[in-house]
């Protein structure tokens, strides 16, 4: 009976696709993000997409159904059936329709301590042949996708576990100008920063692994240096990216008037539909700090918020001259 065993696990390691990634939260944190629909939706997809739960029936046999939608505007509806549950280390689901017939049929997600705070997560997609597998690594990109997928919910991990800075405010702009303006070197280098602040330099490459490299003239006339690299670019609707200080070689830098502060903060701006205009919320979280770094975070909320708010103010005015 043995080689029959044998060749039975060889045919499932020919036809599956396994990725992993060791993220910094407890598994009980990990799990629940994973399924809950309200949390899904924040982090499913590659970069790029984003994602619509209709359903998330969490139980043996229940329904998930979801829509993907990707950055050039095509839906893809996705159906399956939970087939196995076990609290904080397993899920799994088959696949059982979408806008076609998928080639991946059966998902299996497992979630391992990796010492303490960190979890290994494990996502295993079973193909119906070997060939169907390796055409899809090839020509669809499905392992850069799984693993920008993981790296997403690892981002999201972070916000949820650590405590965020938050603010938004409403501008009297479509969402598409409001986007625009964030996200364009000729509109950027005219209003960002907080106020008296001026731009004297600024290098934009905007799209997932590009990078915002650029100088801010303080009103006392110190060069501060920033850069931004970035995760995640949905149109008219959210910008993800690790945001630092620099220098003008491009480098990582310290804060130049803050030795504490966190060397890297994950950056996530989002832009709503709103009656007035477009609400535009941006959400900081620290990522890799220390425990002195995360206190000394924790204790600038204040100073952000006037920071930023001061920024919006600039940003308000320039949008009022459109």
């Amino acid at each position: 009976m043995a080689p029959a065993k044998n060749n039975l696990a060889e045919d499932i390691s020919a036809r599956e696709l396994v990725i992993s990634r060791v993220v910094s939260a407890p598994r009980e944190l990990v799990f629940k993000m994973m399924s809950e629909p309200e949390h899904v939706a924040k982090w499913w997809g590659p970069n790029g997409f984003s994602t619509s739960v209709e359903k998330m029936d969490f139980r043996v046999g229940g329904q998930w159904k979801h829509v993907m939608h990707g950055s050039d505007g095509t839906d893809y509806p996705n159906q399956s059936t939970f087939t196995e549950i076990v609290k904080n280390e397993r899920i799994c689901y088959s696949h059982i329709g979408g806008k076609e017939d998928s080639p991946c049929k059966d998902f299996i997600w497992t979630f391992e301590d990796a010492g303490p705070g960190k979890t290994k997560i494990t996502m295993r997609i079973l193909f119906e042949t070997p060939s169907v597998r390796d055409s899809m690594v090839k020509d669809f990109g499905i392992l850069d996708g799984g693993n920008q997928t993981l790296a997403r919910l690892d981002d999201y991990l972070a916000a949820a576990h650590n405590k965020p800075f938050v603010i938004s405010r409403v501008f009297k702009a479509k969402r598409s100008l409001v986007f625009k303006v964030w996200t364009q070197q000729t509109h950027l280098v005219k209003w960002f920063g907080p106020k008296g602040f001026t731009m004297r330099i600024g290098t934009l490459d905007l799209k997932p692994g590009g990078t915002f490299h650029y100088c801010l003239k303080t009103p006392q006339g110190q060069d501060v240096w920033g850069k931004w690299y970035f995760r995640d670019v949905v149109q008219d609707r959210r910008i993800t990216f690790v945001s630092t200080f620099s220098d003008a070689s491009g480098g990582l830098t310290r804060h130049p008037f803050a030795p504490d502060w966190p060397r890297e903060l994950l950056t996530v701006s989002t832009f709503e539909d709103h009656p007035e205009g477009t609400l535009l919320t941006i959400n900081w979280t620290t990522m890799n700090a220390t425990e002195t770094e995360q206190k000394t975070f924790d204790a600038g909320h204040d100073s952000m918020r006037g920071g930023w708010g001061g920024t919006f103010s600039v940003l308000e005015e320039y949008l009022a001259g459109f």
